[in-house]
């Protein structure tokens, strides 16, 4: 079922749009930090990313996924106490950001858009649904038995929660801070830069490209194992040698990289979008073979294939003519589609076995 379901992986649209938010991310950045065209910035972020990726493997990832989580911790710990300094107090914050606008203190939007359930269905998409990123299922390989499993699960909940938590009010924050930004995406870099001494801006700006760079290098790596190892060794060279595997790995995470970065050079007006949308169909494609695949016995190939297809195909179409059904984000019908396929496809393959 593994070679299955990592087959359609390739095939499916989101994981390029997830590499390629990333990489707008990293454009963006560096853009930010030296004043170089965007496009230069780009460049520079993707030859620095297929070097080490193409150098280190997956060994590197791992280890890099440590630090980089360290750095991001540390960063946004100092960038929300220099923005609550900076605004001079967090109640001096929000009577400003109810003269800017009212709706700034609700959850419901900056227009007041958002509904109850379409904010309560998000969490969907950013919490629940987190389990079927292949990027994310991908980190435990490299977990070194089921006790660093266990006291991963802890460490995380904190280090996650803390940077949600904090980079979701030092954006609102900014708000008061650094008004008149007309480029979302540039918030955090100048904000760094606003409300930090150039020293610990640095530090802090190291935080926003290990999370990018953390993410970039395992959708490199995913993409590149499943075509060399799903695809060449299963079905074109089962006989192929480490160093045939090797180099051919090393040539597809460059081609693939390159693809990225000309899909990069006209971002859309605020990243987060093409993030978000990326994450849905992921979620919607993956999840059930992930999540099922590892809990029901009667879970097969076939199963995860229709969930893969239906999942995809749903979201994709909701997605284009009929967005946020019922006032709950797109994300949420297009997994229980999946789940319902997921289920009717084994046990139709189960029935005949039989």
């Amino acid at each position: 079922m593994k070679d299955h379901f990592q087959i359609v992986s390739i095939f499916a649209p989101e994981p390029f749009s997830a590499t390629v938010a990333q990489w707008v991310g990293g454009g963006r950045l560096i853009e930010s930090l030296t004043g170089l065209s965007y496009t230069t910035a780009l460049f520079l972020f993707t030859f620095s990313v297929l070097v080490y990726v193409l150098i280190g493997g997956f060994r590197a990832v791992a280890l890099s996924d440590t630090l980089l989580g360290i750095i991001m911790l540390v960063g946004t710990t100092i960038i929300l106490i220099a923005t609550v300094i900076a605004g001079g107090g967090i109640e001096k914050i929000m009577q400003e950001l109810v003269q800017i606008n009212p709706n700034l203190i609700t959850p419901f939007g900056a227009d007041g858009s958002l509904t109850k359930s379409y904010v309560t269905s998000f969490w969907i998409l950013i919490g629940i649904g987190v389990v079927g990123l292949p990027q994310i299922s991908v980190r435990a390989m490299s977990y070194k038995n089921s006790k660093a499993m266990h006291q991963a699960l802890i460490i995380g909940t904190v280090v996650v929660g803390t940077i949600m938590i904090g980079m979701h009010l030092t954006g609102v924050f900014a708000r008061v801070v650094l008004p008149g930004i007309t480029v979302p995406d540039k918030v955090m870099p100048l904000l760094a830069m606003e409300v930090l001494p150039p020293w610990l801006a640095g530090v802090f700006l190291a935080a926003p490209m290990a999370a990018i760079m953390s993410t970039v290098n395992s959708l490199l790596l995913l993409v590149s194992s499943s075509i060399i190892k799903d695809i060449y060794v299963n079905y074109i060279n089962k006989d192929a040698a480490d160093s045939t595997i090797k180099k051919g790995s090393l040539w597809i995470t460059g081609i693939v990289g390159l693809l990225v970065y000309a899909a990069a050079i006209k971002p859309p007006d605020f990243l987060i979008w093409l993030n978000l949308f990326s994450f849905g169909g992921l979620e919607a494609a993956f999840i059930w073979p992930i999540v099922l695949g590892l809990y029901w016995r009667k879970g097969n190939a076939t199963g995860a294939l229709a969930s893969i297809f239906v999942g995809v195909g749903s979201y994709m179409c909701i997605h284009l003519f009929y967005p946020n059904p019922l006032g709950i984000h797109t994300v949420v019908f297009p997994i229980c589609f999946a789940f319902i396929a997921y289920v009717i496809g084994s046990m139709s393959a189960v029935k005949k076995t039989v």
